[in-house]
């Protein structure tokens, strides 16, 4: 075992060792076994692998309001823009993960006068189903995510089912679910035309960047966390990532 994880240690990273170890380990108790990622010699295999490799994480860059506005500034009135519009802004105003935002049905949205109820039926920490309720109000600005998703389901008449598919070249919707990647893709695709070097961004850059931003703005954690769904503040900060090192910073208030 501990000669495994020092051959993972030359191709993968900490964290990926570190998942590879506890299924090890959780499999073998199962069946009633001895641990073997227990025993010492593993366990200072993988101290050493810490020290050796680091365990910092490559962390989407986050989308921030600005550029995220940006971004839709650039972008045109085809099928394709406005369910791209569509997306990047639920992505956005949801905090949604990638599997969240392509998992939406249009019978998991219900509009209301101060904008739109979301039923997240099933997420990464809710595999059980027992289902969530976020809450979208309409924006204060002209790029609304309750009016853009309206234009969307209007343009495209899809009213139940996937809400986010895949289009061919010509703008016409298929009855496809998009794909995880595809967002990412979607997003790289939107920040390039838009004059933003793509690169460290992915899918998760919206839900990071929401986290961030609504930082920023000065949003306590605990509405922030209803938006995200963390349990605790100690697993958002975690999303709260650089653009808040200069809010409030220590060092502004003496230099």
């Amino acid at each position: 075992m501990a000669g495994y994880i020092a051959l993972l240690a030359q191709t993968h990273a900490v964290s990926t060792i570190a998942r590879r170890l506890a299924a090890i380990g959780k499999t073998h108790r199962a069946r009633g076994l001895a641990d073997p990622t227990k025993s010492e010699l593993v366990k200072a295999t993988m101290r050493g692998i810490r020290r050796t490799n680091g365990t910092a994480q490559v962390e989407a860059k986050p989308l921030l309001r600005d550029d995220l506005f940006a971004v839709l500034e650039r972008m045109g009135d085809r099928p394709k823009d406005v369910r791209d519009r569509a997306l990047l802004l639920l992505g956005f105003a949801g905090a949604f993960r990638r599997s969240e935002l392509i998992g939406l049905n249009a019978e998991d949205i219900d509009f209301a006068r101060q904008g739109m109820v979301i039923t997240l039926r099933r997420s990464k920490t809710d595999q059980d189903g027992a289902g969530r309720k976020i809450g979208i109000p309409f924006g204060r600005t002209r790029h609304c995510p309750v009016k853009a998703l309206e234009g969307w389901l209007d343009n495209s008449a899809i009213d139940r089912d996937p809400i986010f598919v895949v289009m061919d070249r010509h703008g016409r919707t298929r009855d496809k679910r998009l794909s995880g990647e595809a967002v990412s893709i979607i997003l790289k695709t939107r920040l390039r035309q838009a004059g933003i070097n793509p690169a460290g961004y992915s899918g998760h850059s919206l839900r990071a960047g929401f986290a961030t931003s609504a930082a920023m703005a000065g949003a306590s954690m605990l509405k922030i966390r209803g938006q995200t769904g963390h349990a605790n503040d100690a697993m958002l900060a975690r999303y709260i990532r650089d653009g808040d090192l200069f809010t409030d910073n220590a060092a502004g208030a003496v230099l």
